[in-house]
C-alpha cells in the first residue's frame, strides 16, 4: 500500500534493532480511522493493548483517515439532526448507544453521548494527526481527541478545543493554530478516504498489518494477536539465516 508523502510513521515501542531471526520483529500498521468512531476508539484502544503485550514485535503506527460523515459540514451538525438522519430517530440512537457504551466499561473506555451537543466534521482533527505524526506524537493526541469527543462531549471540529487538546498533549499551541489555518494537508484527508474505499475498505477500524493482513472492526485483542503471530511467522521467514 503506497505511503502518502504526508505520513510520517510514528514509533510505538522503541526497542533495539533485531537481529537476523532473533529479537524483535519490525512490523508497521495502518490504522484506518475515523475520531468521530465510537467502534474505532474500542478498536485502538484494544489494538494498543495487544501491541503493550508483545516484546516480539517493534510498531510503526500509520494513521490513516477515514470519513465516516464526507458530506458533514465543516461546522458539524447538532445532535438532534445528525441523529436524526444517521439512525432514523433518537430511540434507535439510545439503543445503539447503550450497547457501545456497556462494551466501553467493560475495556475501561468511557463514552457520555448525553453530553455530545454537536457532531462535528473530523477532517480538521484528522489534519492535526497528520501534523502531530511528523514531530513523533500521534498516538497521545489521537487517544486525546477520543476522550475529548466521546468522555467529555466537546466539539473536536472547533479550532480552539483542538489547539487546546494539542497544548494538553504536549504539542506547540502557536504553531498548531497555525497549522490549522493554514489548511495544509486538507486534501490529504479526502484523498486518503478515497483511497481507503478505493482498497474495499468501507467501514473502520480496519488494520492492515505489513501491507498484506487486514482485520476490521473493534476486535478483541486475542483475535489480534493471532494475526499478528501470522505477520510476525511471515517477516521471520523473510530474513537472512
Amino acid at each position: 500500500m503506497a505511503r502518502p508523502r504526508w505520513i510520517i510513521l510514528a514509533f510505538v515501542n522503541m526497542l533495539t534493532p533485531p537481529g537476523p531471526r532473533t529479537g524483535p520483529i519490525t512490523l508497521e500498521i495502518e490504522v484506518v480511522y475515523d475520531l468521530v468512531c465510537p467502534w474505532c476508539y474500542l478498536g485502538v484502544r484494544r489494538l494498543l493493548r495487544a501491541l503493550r503485550r508483545r516484546s516480539d514485535i517493534r510498531t510503526l503506527l500509520a494513521w490513516r483517515p477515514f470519513l465516516l460523515n464526507p458530506d458533514m459540514p465543516r461546522g458539524g451538525l447538532s445532535r438532534a439532526d445528525y441523529v436524526l438522519r444517521k439512525y432514523g430517530g433518537e430511540e434507535r440512537a439510545r439503543r445503539l448507544y447503550a450497547s457501545i457504551t456497556e462494551i466501553g466499561r467493560n475495556e475501561a473506555v468511557t463514552f457520555r453521548f448525553d453530553r455530545i451537543r454537536r457532531t462535528p466534521s473530523s477532517v480538521d482533527a484528522h489534519r492535526l494527526v497528520g501534523w502531530a505524526t511528523r514531530l513523533g506524537q500521534a498516538a497521545e493526541l489521537v487517544e486525546m481527541l477520543f476522550s475529548a469527543h466521546f468522555a467529555e462531549g466537546l466539539e473536536i471540529g472547533d479550532e480552539a478545543t483542538l489547539i487546546a487538546i494539542a497544548g494538553a498533549a504536549g504539542l506547540d499551541t502557536v504553531a498548531a493554530r497555525e497549522f490549522l489555518r493554514s489548511e495544509a494537508d486538507l486534501e490529504s484527508v479526502h484523498a486518503e478516504n478515497l483511497r481507503a474505499h478505493r482498497l474495499g475498505i468501507n467501514g473502520v477500524p480496519c488494520f492492515v498489518i505489513a501491507g498484506r493482513h487486514a482485520i476490521a472492526g473493534a476486535q478483541e485483542p486475542e483475535v489480534i494477536d493471532r494475526l499478528l503471530d501470522v505477520a510476525v511467522l511471515e517477516a521471520r521467514e523473510l530474513l537472512p539465516i
